[in-house]
């Protein structure tokens, strides 16, 4: 079996530079207060996504510090928003603290985004955390084919990049009620009538592929992130998300895909090394040039890089300074 050639990348991991400044994560983890975010095994295993190993050490090394800080920088703004109605004289219902989390597929942003959302929820004051994923901003699978845009799935030009501003522009600034589509990864499409409802909550986690990316159709008026008050980039070498991305999809063959209304139930009925093999000409054809082209060079806008070694754990941390 051949596949096209993809150019190598020409960026690296990015360094420590002065604009990042680099912690390892034993020094990260000293950071961290244990007495805040606890969350228990079986609650840690039911947020991971699939081949997406998290411990309860690394939820305590990792995420409690970068809980820490998001609570210092949510605290900031609110007391910024109600020193500025005060001096405007007015009563307006505070904007939510917005994360944006973006990365590869298979890297573990999902995974990400639902623990901070747990141990957010946590936090002083029991906040209410929504999660926004911009799955459910992929058009339809049929209009997908009637634009000959369903191999680019997951591409920027598969999203509908106005509603997704739309929505996010209410969520800001405080609409009642926001509703959002739902994505069924199952049925591998947006579900008919289903939909998220957004009631004013205090923080939001926007999480997708392509959340940094500052090119958009001449048509979108604005950015996702231009609603982000933090932004963090998932990061990982590409060989290593490769295997990721094919150890996942052996697991879902013998998981997920089983359920008869499953989108690639064919699949399960075939051997790892042929699902193994579907796996590296996807990732070839689609995810690695999807990665090069739109989303790897959007991680040096992020405000914080987690960068994950060979065994899918984080080993450091970068930190944009002011």
């Amino acid at each position: 079996m051949t596949t096209p050639r993809v150019p190598a990348p020409e960026y690296p991991m990015v360094p420590p530079t002065a604009t990042f400044e680099a912690i390892a994560r034993d020094r990260w983890a000293a950071l961290g207060d244990p007495g805040h975010g606890r969350l228990s095994g079986p609650e840690v295993e039911e947020l991971v996504a699939t081949g997406d190993p998290v411990s309860l050490a690394e939820v305590g090394d990792v995420y409690v510090p970068l809980l820490q800080l998001l609570g210092i920088l949510a605290g900031a703004k609110a007391e910024l928003h109600q020193r500025i109605s005060g001096f405007l004289a007015e009563d307006r219902h505070p904007a939510p603290f917005v994360v944006g989390i973006a990365g590869s597929v298979a890297v573990g942003k999902s995974t990400t985004a639902r623990i901070l959302q747990a141990l957010l929820r946590r936090s002083p004051g029991a906040p209410a955390v929504d999660l926004l994923t911009t799955d459910g901003f992929l058009f339809p699978n049929a209009e997908l084919e009637s634009r000959g845009l369903m191999a680019r799935k997951g591409f920027p030009e598969s999203y509908d990049q106005r509603r997704l501003l739309g929505t996010l522009a209410a969520i800001r600034r405080g609409d009642p009620e926001v509703v959002a589509p739902v994505y069924s990864h199952t049925a591998y499409d947006i579900v008919p009538g289903q939909y998220q409802v957004f009631r004013q909550p205090a923080i939001v986690i926007v999480e997708g592929l392509n959340v940094l990316q500052v090119v958009t159709q001449p048509q979108d008026r604005g950015v996702v992130s231009d609603f982000f008050d933090f932004s963090i980039y998932v990061d990982a070498a590409e060989e290593d998300i490769a295997r990721w991305f094919g150890e996942r999809l052996v697991t879902l063959c013998r998981t997920v895909f089983t359920e008869p209304g499953a989108y690639f139930h064919q699949m399960a009925s075939l051997s790892s090394a042929e699902v193994s093999a579907i796996a590296a000409r996807v990732w070839a054809e689609t995810n690695v040039v999807n990665l090069r082209q739109n989303i790897a060079p959007t991680r040096s806008r992020a405000h914080l890089i987690l960068e994950k070694g060979r065994d899918h754990h984080v080993q450091r941390i970068l930190v944009r300074r002011p």
